[in-house]
């Protein structure tokens, strides 16, 4: 059954654990030792049934003859399987999703009437497809939970709600940021072409590249000799916002993990200066240290150190600090399918934190200096509220224009929030705050 049962596996364990599924995908496909192609599939199993479970209950809603709550849940798991396959994978023969849904049944459930029941839904499914009744409701069609559409529409401006459901369900585009201190994007092209990967410049971020025909990048020459780094277009603008300076700069990224704003930074600037790179897990700090060493980035140190916790010898020394805090994650649905069903009540208290931290870092920043805030989310309440109630406080910083690509209207507030839908980036949000003289 290899990557249908090690797909099932995945959403097992994050409706009973409440697992994160990139990361508990990637320890079963270690572990089920798939091959490249397997593992392709299983990834896009999990995160097709993710992407899609409220749409898929609305289907089976119309094929089963029972209730659907009455359903074990492992045989809900399958039969989104089995439907997701049918319904959304093409290449897959409609036999074949049957007939291995079938045999996971016969694993994973005890009843001997459930292989039954999944044979005879997912025929019915195959025998009718195209002629059940569509969602009509955003909740249905996108498969996001009300709650979550209602606070939404009410942090998006008109018009973006719906893009934003329909990017979120979208397999993003695997981005990669040029290592300009080894190579260029053009050689880097070449050189991943001759190794089997396509390649293009990036429509408006410079030295980035989207790829195609990727399988796992990391055994790639290309990374291992540290020419590239995946990063999404929208973090790396908020470190080309920074405009750091190229020599002897002091910049602290406090909530650096996995290190793609810092390994950033150090490139832009030039490998001089110093980038401090903190994260309150240790085990965080030593990847960042390895990726660090993989692109030879001379000027980056990482250490364990936690956001809102003062340390007195950097006050007032930093040229530059990054705090990109944490937050509830919404504008990354698109790669965390499954951020969508959390409960939201677990995000109301961290404007609190986020405000801690941004008080914190502040006190690093050097008269001059600047302050770049950003999230990955698109929630006023965690953006430019806190950045307000910062100000508010904080009369020795002020907002500044934000410098941006062509693709972008001119920006004066000195805040910006991409959405998903927009302009093919993670949603997120990014301030730039300079410290008086």
């Amino acid at each position: 059954m290899g990557a249908r049962e090690t797909a099932l596996n995945a959403l097992i364990a994050c409706r009973r654990g409440g697992a994160w599924s990139n990361g508990v995908l990637k320890e079963y496909i270690r572990r089920d030792r798939l091959d490249s192609r397997d593992a392709a599939l299983a990834t896009r199993l999990c995160y097709g049934v993710l992407q899609n479970r409220g749409k898929l209950d609305f289907y089976l809603a119309q094929l089963l003859t029972g209730r659907l709550k009455d359903l074990h849940p492992a045989v809900r798991d399958i039969l989104h399987l089995g439907l997701y396959q049918i319904y959304e994978l093409d290449k897959i023969p409609d036999s074949a999703a049957v007939a291995q849904s079938v045999a996971l049944t016969k694993v994973y459930c005890k009843n001997p009437k459930a292989p039954g029941l999944v044979n005879g839904v997912l025929r019915r499914a195959a025998e009718t497809k195209g002629t059940l009744r569509e969602p009509v409701s955003y909740a249905d069609r996108y498969s996001h939970p009300d709650e979550l559409i209602s606070l939404l529409k009410a942090n998006l401006p008109k018009g973006k709600l719906e893009p934003m459901l329909a990017a979120d369900n979208q397999t993003p585009q695997t981005v990669i940021q040029v290592n300009t201190l080894r190579t260029r994007g053009a050689e880097l092209i070449s050189d991943l072409e001759r190794q089997g990967v396509s390649a293009r410049p990036h429509s408006w971020m410079p030295e980035c590249l989207v790829l195609g025909s990727t399988g796992n990048l990391e055994t790639l020459p290309a990374f291992r000799e540290g020419l590239f780094y995946v990063q999404d277009p929208a973090s790396r603008l908020s470190v080309l916002c920074a405009q750091l300076p190229r020599s002897g700069a002091k910049v602290l990224d406090c909530c650096a993990a996995p290190g793609g704003k810092s390994f950033a930074a150090a490139i832009a600037m030039e490998g001089k200066g110093s980038v401090c790179s903190c994260d309150i897990h240790p085990h965080k700090v030593a990847l960042m240290e390895k990726g660090a060493a993989r692109l030879g980035l001379p000027n980056m140190t990482a250490r364990v150190q936690d956001a809102s916790a003062l340390v007195p010898e950097w006050a007032e020394a930093m040229d530059a600090v990054i705090a990109d805090v944490p937050c509830s994650g919404l504008g990354i649905i698109r790669k965390k399918p499954d951020i969508r069903y959390k409960d939201l009540k677990e995000t109301e208290q961290l404007p609190q934190l986020q405000l801690a931290i941004l008080r914190n870092q502040a006190s690093y920043v050097k008269p001059g200096g600047v302050l770049m805030y950003s999230t990955c989310t698109v929630l006023r309440r965690e953006n430019e509220e806190v950045v307000t109630r910062f100000l508010e406080e904080n009369r020795d910083f002020a907002p500044e224009p934000l410098i941006l690509p062509e693709i972008f209207p001119k920006n004066e507030t000195g805040m910006l929030t991409l959405i998903p839908g927009e302009y093919d980036t993670d949603g997120f949000f990014i301030c730039r705050l300079r410290r008086r003289v």
